[in-house]
């Protein structure tokens, strides 16, 4: 299936799982590049749009959306992507690299409620959603360290273990989805 990663970072995590992603498919990727790169828009839901991608989203069969969730938004270049794109795309898979735990997935700024946004503003497209909460790379010790909690980014050094797990589950379910 011919398949495309798009995302968006801002600190590099969901950048470096969205190259891991690619890399494991062998698919093209490509980055959305908002008009205007202001973190406080995102925040308040406002968009000024994004550029246009380099490559044409009707040439896949399936899309993998990869992004960040911040206080529990889809936050606005992600959301420009999937209005501006989702009559172009046939199957579209949201992943995030997120702050929002398994266990506080469904509360106020969990990515839960992302989730189910990103389904609801894709019609139907969604095949799946997968979260890679940032807490799968921290020690234990660290898990309520709010300070290493916001300096922690996926790297090569910290990708293993449970993360890797869960990636590798991760490419196992998409590659099953037809």
């Amino acid at each position: 299936m011919k398949t495309i990663v798009v995302y968006y970072s801002r600190k590099g995590s969901n950048g470096y799982l969205a190259q891991k992603i690619s890399n494991a498919l062998s698919c093209e990727i490509e980055e959305i590049r908002p008009r205007l790169n202001v973190f406080m828009f995102f925040l308040m839901d406002i968009h000024l749009g994004i550029k246009p991608l380099k490559r044409n989203i009707k040439d896949y069969e399936r899309v993998i959306l990869c992004g960040p969730v911040w206080v529990g938004r889809f936050i606005a270049p992600l959301r420009c992507f999937v209005k501006k794109y989702k009559k172009q795309i046939n199957q579209l898979i949201f992943v995030t690299c997120c702050g929002s735990t398994f266990e506080k997935k469904d509360d106020k700024f969990g990515h839960g409620l992302v989730f189910n946004k990103v389904k609801e503003l894709a019609n139907g497209r969604v095949k799946h959603c997968e979260a890679f909460p940032i807490d799968l790379v921290l020690s234990e010790d660290k898990k309520d360290d709010d300070a290493a909690f916001m300096e922690t980014h996926l790297n090569d050094s910290n990708f293993k273990g449970e993360i890797q797990e869960r990636f590798d589950n991760f490419i196992q379910t998409i590659n099953s989805i037809n």
